[in-house]
């Protein structure tokens, strides 16, 4: 969730509404790596989900110019060179757009840890306040039960789609990932409320998405 002044709409959100009614964002971040102190975001995807549906329009993509280049690993995993981010611009050039882009509607992402802790630095640096109160849908994962066969291990996002039987869209890029995350999520909240349905408890509301995402995070 962010939090700007009177745009603070996430408050105002019914927790107790049935989850297909929200509108949600799935978001990703492609890094130089995963050291918090050194690595830095060098690209920002956001894909929205209205009514229960992904969007095709009006998703977000910026490429990161980063202080240092990125490392051959990092480049292997992600395919974005130092040459091809020259011409991109610094991240506080990003965040304005970011912050439009998913203003007043659920975050969700894939480890979700990750998103969060690259982040939250960048947006407070812009005076902006970063929740951890966001959906990880590796978490739903583990909660449904998709971690058991890795020993309890964090699914990776490819595999999961893999596994229920989900497109992905151009993996290790940010917008791609967002857009798998956010089909992921459609599928793993559709599970989780066909469960609850199957008790005979009450239909899904987003207040059990989030305390079960809660409850079954790893970070």
């Amino acid at each position: 969730m962010i939090r700007l002044g009177k745009f603070a709409r996430f408050a105002t959100a019914d927790l107790d509404a049935n989850w297909r009614s929200i509108d949600y964002c799935a978001i990703d971040v492609e890094t130089t790596g995963l050291d918090l102190k050194d690595d830095e975001i060098i690209s920002i995807g956001a894909a929205q989900i209205h009514m229960g549906r992904v969007k095709n329009e009006n998703n977000f993509y910026r490429e990161i110019r980063p202080r240092r280049l990125p490392s051959l690993p990092s480049v292997r995993i992600h395919g974005l060179r130092g040459i091809d981010l020259e011409a991109a611009a610094p991240i506080e050039s990003a965040i304005p757009d970011f912050v439009a882009q998913v203003g007043g509607r659920v975050l969700i992402a894939h480890a979700a840890w990750i998103e969060y802790a690259f982040l939250k630095r960048h947006l407070r640096g812009a005076g902006l306040t970063f929740s951890k109160q966001m959906i990880d849908t590796a978490a739903l994962a583990r909660a449904l039960g998709y971690a058991a066969d890795i020993n309890g291990r964090e699914p990776s996002l490819e595999s999961l789609a893999r596994r229920i039987h989900l497109p992905i869209y151009a993996p290790h890029n940010a917008l791609g990932d967002a857009l798998t995350t956010a089909v992921v999520f459609l599928a793993l909240a559709t599970e989780l409320e066909r469960e609850q349905l199957a008790k005979g408890a009450a239909a899904l509301s987003l207040r059990v998405l989030l305390e079960t995402s809660a409850r079954a995070a790893k970070h």
